[in-house]
């Protein structure tokens, strides 16, 4: 059992900037082979925003691409999301994400609220 915390979220402006963070810890955290950042606003289904793989290799939805930057500290088991030039549509609940094991099952962290104004 991997648990994911997460910190950072709130409110800001559009065109203003944010930076949320997760930890991993306890279960099989030497297992990890990706983590990453998922959203979901009101009404809608949740989806990636950005994912980045213990050997570096990263994935970012298109929304959120020149924008947002995923980082990770591998020894450290967490990652970063830096997200600049924020706009009202990426206003939701971001979830932090880690893929575990052969079968890369995935683990959630319980959500951070982003709310962005316009």
């Amino acid at each position: 059992q991997v648990q994911l915390v997460e910190s950072g979220g709130g409110f800001v402006q559009s065109g203003g900037s944010l930076r949320l963070s997760c930890a991993a810890s306890s279960g099989s955290i030497f297992s990890i082979k990706a983590m990453g950042w998922y959203r979901q606003a009101p009404g809608k289904q949740r989806e990636l925003v950005a994912l980045i793989t213990r050997s570096g290799s990263t994935n970012y939805a298109d929304s959120v691409k020149g924008r947002f930057t995923i980082s990770s500290d591998n020894a450290k088991n967490s990652v970063d999301l830096q997200m600049n030039s924020l706009k009202s549509e990426d206003t939701g609940v971001y979830f932090c994400n880690a893929q575990v094991g052969i079968s890369w099952y995935n683990y959630w962290g319980q959500g951070t609220q982003v709310t962005v104004s316009s």
